[in-house]
């Protein structure tokens, strides 16, 4: 039963962490911040440019929506638990520097949830930080699905876009956005479906 709930957890600690970091991001480089995010602030821009450090709440917006993204993938998982740990890092320090009041303690707790996820993929992580590389080398590289990877690429390229576009077309960018999760979703349906979520 334990087991169970350990391996349940990865796939749904994965998916939570990249739905908010993913909104999140959208939510801060949005027109007029017109996504929904489930966590914010989406003015952490406007806040930071007080302070000459407008580009980087940009950056940390763009790393939100990539983190995000290869997190709900599931297959690239682990690139995104690795990507997704100095991001909530960057913003725990932001906002206790900047003291804002109860933030940081919320950050923390996805802090946790992310050191839960690299903790889980220790056997893949393990070979950066050991110099036997016999193990690795007995290993064969290869994609499960390069077709599914195709479709992958092609929903994220259209999600990036749709944040341009939102500049012009808030309508056409939400159709932009539900067009990059359907060719994910048909990528994983059609040539990835019968493989299990990493474990």
């Amino acid at each position: 039963m334990i087991k169970k709930l350990y391996h349940f957890s990865l796939p749904a600690t994965r998916f939570f962490l990249g739905l908010i970091f993913f909104t999140a991001g959208m939510a801060k480089l949005f027109a007029d911040h017109k996504f929904p995010g489930l966590i914010g602030p989406v003015w952490l821009e406007e806040q930071l440019a007080e302070h000459n450090l407008g580009m980087y709440a940009r950056f940390i917006a763009w790393s939100q929506v990539v983190a995000g993204l290869t997190l709900l993938s599931q297959r690239f998982a682990t690139l995104g638990a690795i990507l997704t740990f100095p991001i909530i890092l960057n913003i725990w320090v932001v906002t206790v520097s900047l003291e804002w009041q109860g933030t940081p303690y919320v950050n923390f707790v996805l802090i946790l949830l992310n050191l839960h996820l690299l903790i889980a993929d220790y056997p893949k992580l393990k070979f950066i930080l050991s110099q036997n590389v016999e193990e690795l080398k007995a290993m064969p590289l290869k994609r499960r699905s390069r077709k599914a990877d195709i479709f992958w690429a092609l929903g994220v390229g259209l999600i990036l876009l749709a944040v341009i576009v939102s500049n012009w077309s808030l309508p056409v960018s939400y159709v932009l956005v539900a067009g990059g999760f359907s060719l994910m979703i048909f990528g994983w349906y059609r040539f990835d479906r019968n493989t299990k979520f990493q474990e």
